[in-house]
């Protein structure tokens, strides 16, 4: 379990480095014209705190979904990747159009965030099993 904690942990920080990078860089215009447009506030520190957490948290589930599978898929890349897909189908895929079809997210925005993850979770989960070994 320390293992994967510690995947997990470095995953996390992959994951975390894209979301700042999408949201804080790339789409930083973009998400607050449409904050904006809605009369929704900049996101505070509460929230950066809690997103912050819950990511790490995702790239400890993402690796143990990778120990989990690693014995039927084999070690490696191809497992992780497999475990990245897993995570990001459900989380990105599902809840990005269900959450951004709810609050009108333009559909551009949704498919650029939704690849981002993409790319975001398959280097997350390749350095996350990069550093997970069983004994």
């Amino acid at each position: 379990m320390g293992r994967v904690l510690l995947g997990g942990l470095l995953a996390g920080v992959v994951l975390n480095i894209g979301e700042f990078l999408f949201n804080g860089v790339l789409m930083a215009k973009q998400m607050k014209e449409w904050m904006s447009q809605h009369n929704l506030s900049d996101p505070g520190t509460s929230f950066m705190v809690i997103a912050t957490i819950l990511t790490f948290l995702l790239g400890i589930v993402m690796v143990w979904l990778y120990a989990m599978i690693r014995g039927r898929l084999g070690a490696g890349p191809k497992t992780a990747i497999v475990a990245a897909l897993i995570m990001w189908f459900a989380i990105g895929v599902y809840s990005g159009l269900i959450y951004g079809l709810i609050i009108a997210v333009p559909m551009n925005l949704m498919i650029m965030g939704i690849a981002w993850c993409l790319v975001e979770y398959v280097l997350g989960a390749l350095a996350g099993a990069w550093l997970y070994k069983e004994a």
